[in-house]
């Protein structure tokens, strides 16, 4: 079983990157289960949303304790929780940011991507609230390869509320742009 958990802030889609990811796993016929866990339900607030793929049925509906990929829409949530909190040796952390991967952290594969900027040049959200989530799906594709890119945009235009197919190219460009902290 593969285990995502993600972590953003209320109103970044951190909920909706979980159901996305869970639907393109289920288009490669894999079993998915997604879901959120919210502290305080206000716009701006951490929220942790989980996913789990597995080529068998999924029986476990905890939370994740112990994540294989953890996916960081926002890098304030860093400083407000320990988002690498049970991450295994060679799991992957994603996150969104200008930063290089070493400039992150060193201990895990760490992926980076500025879905914050490819958001804002596809005109999704505005500058103070742009629409990351669907590039962080194209993220997660490009480092873990658990999902294909190709399902990563078919999922995103598929449960994007609007402007799918602007979501869709955050998907692909956050697939090419994604750094990666490892040799590939």
């Amino acid at each position: 079983m593969f285990e995502i958990r993600f972590h953003g802030r209320g109103g970044q889609g951190a909920v909706t990157a979980s159901k996305i990811l869970a639907l393109a796993a289920f288009m490669e016929g894999r079993y998915v289960i997604s879901f959120p866990f919210f502290g305080t339900e206000r716009r701006g607030a951490p929220v942790t949303a989980f996913t789990r793929i597995d080529d068998g049925p999924i029986l476990l509906k905890t939370q994740i304790y112990n994540p294989d990929a953890v996916v960081v829409l926002d890098t304030y949530v860093m400083t407000s929780a320990n988002v690498k909190s049970g991450m295994k040796n060679g799991s992957y952390l994603i996150v969104n940011t200008e930063k290089e991967p070493g400039e992150i952290d060193a201990d895990h594969r760490t992926a980076t991507v500025d879905a914050t900027r490819i958001a804002t040049e596809l005109g999704l959200g505005d500058r103070t609230n742009p629409i990351i989530n669907t590039a962080m799906i194209g993220a997660f594709a490009r480092a873990s390869g658990i999902i294909s890119r190709e399902s990563a945009i078919e999922a995103v235009k598929s449960l994007s509320p609007r402007n799918k197919e602007k979501n869709a190219e955050a998907a692909g460009f956050a697939f090419n742009e994604t750094r990666l902290g490892w040799g590939n």
